[in-house]
């Protein structure tokens, strides 16, 4: 029995000793550690401007000093004062200004004069090949000065926008921030491809959607996997009467839009329509939509209504200008036509007082095209320089949601600055040639120095 008492006895004392071992490690992990040593704060840079729009109202100031720390604006100050010690940017020659926003691009579509254009992207392009030529695009447009972009959907190719859109947020890929409309909707029988055998099944360029009850099932499938607008082709076949209106054929009905507009916005998402005529635009104004896109022709109780809903239009001007001869010579010269009655439309949206926003629809036209002459086409339709660059700035950044980070070159704001030779308020074509580009703090190439 000793033997095994001892046994016992030396077991009961290895316990022993082995949860004091225990105890001390746990006191020891519960004292008062050293407090970790304060970070840095983040050194300062500076942007020694040779001139500023700020996006605040009013003419082009003098010379000026942007403080940059991290990825916000921490103070504006003229250049009169004593200069600023640290890193400084030389921009003295040049004139900054908030980065540029463009609300209605296509980053996955790489132009589409003619039906067989648009054809050959779906069914000789893959998805992956599609996504990658994104990612081109995108760098492209941010060396031009667009530091945002509302991408408004994907024609075809799902959801590769919102992957985009990630890429860039995680710093895989440059490109601008993104907010985009991945699929959009349109009714059976009214978006290509069209054409094709009726025993051939062929890819759409949209998510097909009938009924309301359909409706609110693709606005809440297309939230979950990552939209944030909702997009809707809500006219087609365009015709000019014979008192000078153009007009359509609606896609949805009034409730199928309203289903659209009632689910998102209980969502708290927002609607982009694609309404070039009198029928859908009018349907899309009524159903309560956020923006109009192209509007060609609005009339004139609509553009009221827009003012009382708060309503945002998107003109497109150049795209029409683009496509009309290609879509002319394919059979449908009615695209020559709206060009002019485009131009009286905006006129008269702009007299009525319409929210616009600039957006230019790149990707319905070569990509290899800088949007930035959209500015040149506003200016030539009736708006003053500043107004054309308000649409492009602060007009943009409270279409998107963000006035509180975009739109101005303020304390507090995001760095996204831009800056061209001489004033674009006296030339606007100025900023087709833009020289530098700086998005959150970081610089990126700029214009023809962007490989």
């Amino acid at each position: 029995m000793r033997p095994i008492q001892l046994v016992r006895g030396l077991a009961c004392a290895s316990v022993a000793r082995a949860l004091v071992v225990v105890a001390l490690g746990f006191a020891a992990t519960q004292a008062p550690a050293e407090p970790p040593a304060a970070a840095a704060p983040a050194a300062s840079s500076w942007l020694h401007c040779g001139a500023l729009w700020d996006g605040r109202g009013g003419k082009t100031g003098g010379a000026a000093y942007i403080e940059v720390r991290a990825d916000r604006i921490v103070s504006v100050r003229a250049a009169g004062e004593a200069a600023p010690t640290g890193n400084v940017i030389d921009l003295s020659a040049l004139t900054c200004l908030p980065g540029l926003i463009d609300s209605h691009t296509h980053v996955l579509l790489q132009g589409d004069i003619t039906a067989e254009d648009y054809d050959a992207q779906l069914l000789k392009q893959s998805p992956e090949y599609r996504t990658i030529l994104a990612t081109v695009n995108a760098k492209r447009i941010l060396s031009w000065g667009f530091t945002t972009i509302r991408d408004i959907e994907t024609e075809g190719a799902g959801y590769a926008d919102v992957d985009v859109k990630r890429a860039i947020e995680r710093g895989v890929i440059p490109g601008p921030r993104m907010q985009v409309a991945t699929r959009a909707m349109d009714v059976t029988g009214a978006y290509p491809l069209l054409g094709y055998a009726p025993g051939i099944a062929v890819p759409k360029g949209v998510q097909i959607v009938d009924g309301a009850d359909g409706a609110r099932r693709a606005v809440r499938e297309q939230i979950s996997n990552g939209a944030d607008w909702i997009k809707v082709y809500s006219d087609r076949t365009y015709q000019v009467m014979p008192n000078g209106v153009l007009d359509d054929i609606p896609t949805f009905t009034p409730e199928e839009l309203h289903a659209v507009v009632d689910e998102a916005h209980r969502q708290r998402h927002k609607v982009a329509s694609h309404a070039m005529a009198l029928q859908g635009v009018h349907n899309s104004v009524e159903a309560g939509v956020d923006s109009i896109e192209h509007g060609n022709y609005i009339a004139n109780e609509d553009l009221r209504t827009m003012v009382q809903k708060g309503i945002w239009y998107v003109p497109t001007i150049y795209v029409g200008e683009y496509v009309a001869e290609g879509r002319a010579a394919a059979g449908a010269p009615v695209w020559k036509q709206m060009g002019e009655i485009h131009e009286k439309t905006f006129r008269r949206a702009l007299q009525a007082g319409v929210k616009i926003a600039f957006g230019t629809d790149i990707g319905g036209f070569d990509w290899r095209i800088n949007p930035a002459r959209e500015f040149a086409l506003m200016v030539k339709w009736g708006m003053t320089p500043e107004q054309a660059l308000h649409a492009a700035t602060v007009a943009g950044a409270e279409l998107l949601g963000w006035s509180d980070r975009l739109g101005t070159v303020e304390a507090g704001k995001l760095a996204d600055i831009v800056a061209v030779a001489g004033d674009p308020l006296g030339d606007i074509t100025r900023l087709e040639r833009v020289r530098f580009v700086m998005k959150a703090g970081a610089v990126y190439p700029a214009g023809d120095a962007a490989p």
